[in-house]
């Protein structure tokens, strides 16, 4: 058996910019970057087409936003504004840690989120109270391309821990994308029914 956790909503409460899209044209306008009079409709506009469950890179997003109204932003630009504009302050939700701790006594565990942002999901780890070094993997849907609740991002998890996803046990606090690692075979843990001070005790009667 091998423990996953989603991250934002269940490990910790990370808080996000209120506008997104003025917060990254505020990251872009520092780095000169032009941003378009009608921004805020570019930035809510779908520019990439990606397959069902996919994840699109919010850099690539940008990028492709300010080219539809003909903007090129320089080498990495829009990497770095959007990673600046998602900088959050990071609380660690209750019982966190110990239910980390306790996984990880006897299993292999790994952090499963869904993230656009490049480096958000490792910058929330290393700012909360968790021990980054607990987890034997970081999966990201910017990283591995898929986004929960598809199947593929639960069998990304899965093999990154050495076992198959049947054997995958993940924590969550959404209904809508944890729980789909049921479809995919494995065990889902909502927060909502199982909250993460007791899930210790959930995992010591599974063994």
């Amino acid at each position: 058996m091998a423990v996953s956790f989603d991250l934002f909503g269940t490990l910790v409460d990370a808080d996000r910019p209120a506008d997104p899209a003025s917060a990254v044209a505020a990251e872009l306008d520092a780095r000169s970057v032009p941003v378009p009079d009608d921004w805020d409709r570019a930035y809510r506009e779908r520019h990439i087409d990606a397959p069902d469950g996919a994840e699109v890179p919010l850099p690539a997003h940008v990028s492709a936003a300010l080219a539809s109204r003909g903007v090129d932003a320089p080498g990495n630009a829009a990497r770095r504004a959007v990673v600046a504009a998602f900088d959050p302050e990071v609380r660690t939700r209750d019982g966190a840690v110990e239910a980390v701790a306790a996984a990880s006594e006897r299993e292999p565990v790994a952090v499963l989120s869904n993230c656009a942002v490049p480096q958000l999901a490792r910058k929330a780890l290393i700012r909360s109270d968790l021990d980054r070094e607990t987890f034997d993997a970081i999966v990201t849907s910017v990283a591995s391309g898929w986004r929960k609740p598809d199947s593929r991002a639960f069998e990304t998890c899965a093999d990154r821990l050495g076992v198959p996803v049947s054997e995958l046990v993940h924590v969550g606090d959404d209904s809508l994308t944890d729980a789909g690692i049921e479809d995919a075979g494995g065990t889902a843990v909502l927060v909502s029914e199982t909250p993460l001070g007791a899930f210790p005790d959930w995992l010591e009667g599974r063994r």
